[in-house]
């Protein structure tokens, strides 16, 4: 590369830098009932969310449980029950990786590495 591309380059990056830096935010005071209500009802829209998603629906049905009953059960759950759920649920793995996966991805990466770098 030469200079004047590294220069510009350095220039294009500085200047996308400062304009992305200023931003407005807004903060505000809200009571302590507000927060306490806002989270309790964040973890409830999230367990009632999950039970939105088709894959959910398609292994309820594949149990024997209706979604609309497990809807009616999740309203009906106690705070703490609904909190513990939703911790249970954000403590999932996201794509459902096992160890055997890990150990197929290590691998795949080690082939691939030794593959490129060979002599």
């Amino acid at each position: 590369m030469n200079f004047s591309v590294k220069k510009t380059t350095c220039r294009v990056l500085v200047v996308s830098l400062l304009a992305l830096s200023f931003q407005t935010a807004q903060a505000g005071l809200i009571g302590a009932d507000q927060a306490a209500a806002g989270s309790v009802s964040a973890e409830r829209a999230l367990v009632l969310g999950s039970l939105e998603r088709a894959e959910v629906v398609a292994q309820l049905q594949a149990a024997g449980v209706d979604a609309n009953a497990a809807r009616e059960r999740v309203r009906a759950m106690s705070e703490q029950e609904v909190q513990a759920l939703a911790q249970d649920i954000q403590a999932a793995p996201a794509g459902g990786v096992s160890t055997w996966g890990v150990v197929a991805i290590i691998l795949i990466a080690a082939l691939v590495w030794y593959y490129a770098f060979r002599k």
